[in-house]
């Protein structure tokens, strides 16, 4: 990928100093983005894969998060100064030239941008990097700002108002700037640990689906997310009659289902409740030799019953 961005820069440059459109500086400013982004994501890749240690209980893999907050200050700071420059741009004309090869090179870069970004896109899911997927969606961001711009340097080459050509500039340096701000609040959110309602509803999804007998009761769900690791705290019910090494298994049994049904590492942390009189309308345990009420229904289990660090009743 670095090498691959280091090509495309270079390509890129070299279709500015043809041109001198400020259009198409807008697009190898954002190359320097992908070389310096692309460097740090693979130390970063690096970094993410070593084992938990000492100082790094959960691992490494939050560097992720660093990295992609990284690339979205870049690319703030790149669209911002490519909507000075293109304002200067008004005041201080340059001139425009062999627009058409421009135009050849841009289509290039542009479809070689889109391969590389869906590739990335599939990897990273795949991996469950939310660096890759990250790099995958600026490559593909990259496309599409392409696209844009060849229909406005087209247009440049037939009107001959050059002048637009500052005008497409700013245009693509908000968007610039507005894709860097994206990636910064998804950096932001995922070091602050943002609840992921996403992955949250598809642990609910497996637990409800898989659910034994001797489950009663689950509440205070949360996940964490490091990097590709997942770490899941929640707190199950169990009959408390039951011995520490038959409430164990059932512990194991809820561990062994999330790793197999979800993708990646996954951590989890199970705190056994002994059940109470007032589970006894939802707890289905057919045999129970200690049920104080009669069993009416079981409760299902929704993001709004689990995340609360409340046990539940009737």
């Amino acid at each position: 990928m670095l090498i691959f961005s280091i090509v495309l820069m270079g390509i890129k440059f070299a279709a500015y100093i043809i041109t001198h459109s400020n259009a198409i500086l807008t697009d190898a400013f954002e190359s320097i983005i992908n070389v310096v982004a692309g460097a740090f994501a693979l130390f970063s890749i690096y970094f993410a894969t070593l084992p938990k240690d000492e100082n790094h209980p959960y691992g490494h893999g939050k560097v992720e998060y660093l990295s992609v907050g990284l690339e979205g200050g870049l690319i703030v700071l790149a669209g911002g100064a490519i909507i000075l420059k293109s304002v200067m741009g008004f005041f201080h004309p340059s001139e425009i030239h062999s627009l058409d090869i421009g135009l050849y090179i841009t289509l290039f870069a542009g479809g070689c941008n889109f391969v590389m970004g869906k590739y990335l896109i599939k990897q990273g899911k795949s991996r469950s990097s939310i660096l890759m997927v990250a790099d995958g969606k600026h490559f593909v961001t990259d496309t599409v700002s392409s696209i844009g711009l060849v229909i406005g340097l087209i247009i440049i080459y037939f009107t001959k108002i050059f002048w637009l050509d500052n005008l497409i500039a700013i245009l693509f340096g908000g968007f610039i700037f507005y894709s860097g701000f994206k990636l910064l609040k998804e950096s932001v959110t995922n070091l602050l640990d943002e609840a992921d309602y996403e992955k949250l509803n598809q642990v609910v999804t497996i637990l409800n689906e898989f659910r034994q007998e001797k489950w009663i009761d689950m509440h205070n769900l949360r996940v964490l997310k490091y990097g590709s690791h997942l770490h899941i705290d929640a707190h199950i019910t169990l009959p408390w009659y039951d011995n520490l090494e038959a409430a164990h298994a059932e512990v194991t049994a809820v561990e062994n289902l999330i790793k197999e049904k979800l993708e990646g590492e996954v951590e989890f942390f199970i705190h056994a409740d002994p059940c109470l009189p007032v589970s006894c309308p939802i707890c289905p345990v057919k045999h129970c030799p200690v049920r104080q009420h009669e069993f009416i229904k079981r409760l299902d289990w929704t993001l709004e019953n689990l995340l609360p660090d409340k046990k539940h009743t009737l």
